[in-house]
């Protein structure tokens, strides 16, 4: 009985959190697509943030620009992401995506960053470290692409790689330190390329 009442009370936040943020879930399920509007800011920047300043772990720059299918740049876009922390674990938040998460828009050259820590691998050591990205296109919908993995991460085997879909373009980055002891990756992301029912 409460794991039903628990199911439908689920269900209704989903519901309530897409209808308040006016925008569908499409290009297949996923888990917790929802969260994707719990608590995101009315005001996003450009350049943004996934973990506080002040999180323990390697810092992390990402950065990326978002296309139309037609290769055009896209303004005004959404880019959502989340990750584990340096434990490899999803720190307690209000939100099934945990704590590590955060919301950027692209200008108008549709450029985007994130500054975050690198992401550490599961505990159980069977998933390579990534960084989950989600995309809000504004009054169209909302949808998860690939996420960010990491070349040089021992856990990313070959057949984990050639099982990527490119959603929203390949999440596969090529990890570089700067003099800094910042590692710098890039994610581009092509509006629904690959994405189901994407029209």
């Amino acid at each position: 009985m409460m794991r039903t009442t628990c199911l439908l009370i689920s269900t209704l936040l989903t519901f309530t959190a897409i209808a308040d943020a006016n925008e569908l879930v499409i290009g297949g399920p996923c888990q917790g697509c929802e969260n994707v509007f719990v608590n995101m800011p009315k005001k996003i920047k450009s350049d943004s943030r996934i973990s506080p300043t002040e999180e323990q772990g390697e810092p992390l720059k990402i950065t990326g620009n978002v296309f139309t299918q037609e290769g055009k740049p896209a303004p005004n876009i959404i880019v959502y992401a989340y990750q584990t922390d340096a434990t490899g674990k999803y720190p307690k938040s209000d939100t099934f995506h945990g704590k590590l998460r955060g919301w950027a828009k692209t200008d108008l050259s549709g450029a985007y960053s994130f500054n975050s820590i690198r992401p550490v691998a599961y505990p159980n050591g069977r998933e390579p470290q990534h960084i989950h990205f989600h995309v809000i296109e504004p009054n169209r919908g909302t949808y998860y692409i690939d996420d960010i993995t990491f070349s040089d991460d021992p856990l990313l085997s070959a057949d984990k790689k050639s099982k990527t879909l490119c959603r929203g373009g390949c999440g596969l980055s090529e990890p570089k330190k700067n003099k800094a002891g910042v590692w710098l990756v890039t994610r581009d992301i092509i509006l629904g390329e690959n994405i189901p029912g994407y029209h």
